[in-house]
């Protein structure tokens, strides 16, 4: 390829990028995100995969608007200011659409209320028996 070609590639990829370098609305940041998971599943773990560089820069472009989202700040704050442990607890609650009473492992209704509280912590059989249940590593919790 000649330096030509490759401006005008560039130019070519600036103009398919605009909407998502930098990302501007809520909606572009949905599609990046979708973009970047779909890339991820296609790229190979290689440095040499020149989808891995367009991966760096949608993952910049995000990361800078996550940045600039004042509850997207907030929720990451609120996030980290959790132990791991209960941090880890809420989200597999929330990606599986649990409640209370969905989680066994942990034991009654009002163990799991207590856990949630802050007022328990889990013990190493409870993640344990979660990560086998959502087969996941438990060290996700500490």
């Amino acid at each position: 390829m000649t330096a030509a070609a490759f401006k005008d590639a560039c130019h070519s990829f600036a103009k398919a990028a605009a909407p998502y370098l930098p990302i501007r609305d809520d909606a572009h940041y949905e599609e990046a995100l979708a973009l970047v998971e779909s890339l991820l599943k296609e790229a190979e773990d290689s440095p040499s995969d020149p989808l891995n560089a367009v991966i760096d820069l949608l993952t910049h472009a995000i990361q800078t608007y996550e940045d600039q989202d004042a509850e997207l700040v907030a929720f990451e704050q609120r996030a980290l200011e959790q132990p791991a442990d209960l941090a880890m607890l809420r989200l597999l609650m929330a990606q599986h659409q649990l409640g209370i009473a969905d989680l066994p492992e942990i034991g009654s209704k009002s163990m799991v209320s207590r856990v949630l509280s802050g007022e328990r912590s889990l013990n190493k059989n409870h993640i344990k028996a979660l990560s086998r249940r959502f087969d996941i590593d438990p060290g996700l919790f500490f």
